[in-house]
């Protein structure tokens, strides 16, 4: 699908991914970027980028934002808390997620818009083999998180494969850049903010994953949409490498010009559904054209460069 001149709706506009490639898409396109603002804020949407603050729990908030004018939906809003381990909290998460993947596409399909993308992510395999190709099955999630991603996988190829609504599913790697927070890099840089002096790290340390730049990912996503043309298209986004999570502390604490000493919580995982490693092939996204990035920890010091100087000025 080319992307130029086309009406595009951004839901969880103004969350990391949604609000960097809704800045993105708006260089060629008119972009409408929706968010409650429950978790991300209003300055993070660019300023040429049109803002709708509205709930897609709510039918009628969707149909406010999705009318027969959209030509493209990028459905990004989702909770997107791994650790949840409260019941309510657990059953709120798979619930709420699928009932807004359900909600958008149900109005597109109401309205005649043709073209969805949708960010799922690696929490999808659970704890499988690496790399982990887009056709590893069966999919075993370990978390309520990644649970609620692979239902709403489940909504969108119905959606895709019975009313002919072209899809593509992105399952991301672990996402940084600036404005983020509640992950791993912000939370350490905030922590050596607190106490400089030690720093404490859930697990073992041994935690490794891959990790991928923010604009990285928004730019991969346009490629995928441009240029994969299957009814329905699953893609894995993520670099070439792993970082570990010692590596991360590592990382930050140079950055930081600190050399704090590291305090583990013990375990294998840092919390209960944390897959320990994770790595995605990315080959049918080389094949796609795009070039990958080889380097899952420059993904890292360029994310903690950018959160820490952000941080400081913020105050924060």
């Amino acid at each position: 699908m080319d992307l130029s001149g086309k009406n595009v709706v951004v839901t969880g506009g103004a969350g990391l991914v949604g609000s960097h490639l809704a800045g993105v898409l708006a260089e060629e396109n008119d972009v409408l970027a929706v968010d409650d603002l429950s978790k991300g804020e209003r300055e993070a949407i660019p300023k040429d980028v049109a803002f709708a603050q509205a709930d897609v729990l709510d039918p009628d908030d969707v149909a406010q934002v999705i009318d027969e004018a959209t030509d493209i939906v990028f459905h990004f809003a989702a909770h997107t808390d791994v650790r949840v381990d409260d019941p309510e909290d657990e059953r709120r998460v798979f619930e709420e997620n699928t009932e807004m993947t359900y909600n958008v596409l149900e109005r597109m399909r109401e309205v005649g818009c043709e073209a969805f993308a949708f960010t799922s992510s690696s929490t999808v395999y659970g704890e499988a083999p690496m790399p982990t190709a887009e056709d590893y099955g069966p999919l075993e999630p370990i978390s309520i998180y990644g649970a609620s991603k692979l239902s709403d996988e489940g909504v969108v190829s119905t959606f895709a494969n019975s009313y002919g609504i072209q899809s593509w599913v992105f399952r991301f790697a672990n996402i940084v850049g600036p404005r983020q927070r509640g992950n791993v890099i912000p939370d350490f840089i905030q922590k050596l903010q607190d106490g400089p002096e030690t720093l404490t790290i859930l697990g073992d340390g041994r935690q490794e994953k891959s990790y991928l730049h923010v604009s990285d990912c928004a730019a991969a996503i346009r490629d995928v949409v441009e240029n994969a043309e299957d009814d329905y298209n699953v893609y894995n986004l993520g670099s070439k490498t792993t970082t570990s999570v010692v590596d991360i502390a590592d990382i930050v604490a140079d950055v930081m010009d600190l050399d704090p000493e590291y305090e583990f919580t013990g375990g294998d995982r840092g919390w209960t559904g944390d897959v320990p490693k994770m790595r995605l092939d990315t080959t049918k996204l080389s094949e796609l054209g795009h070039d990958v990035p080889e380097d899952s920890d420059e993904a890292v010091r360029r994310a903690t460069e950018q959160l820490y100087d952000e941080l400081r000025r913020s105050g924060q």
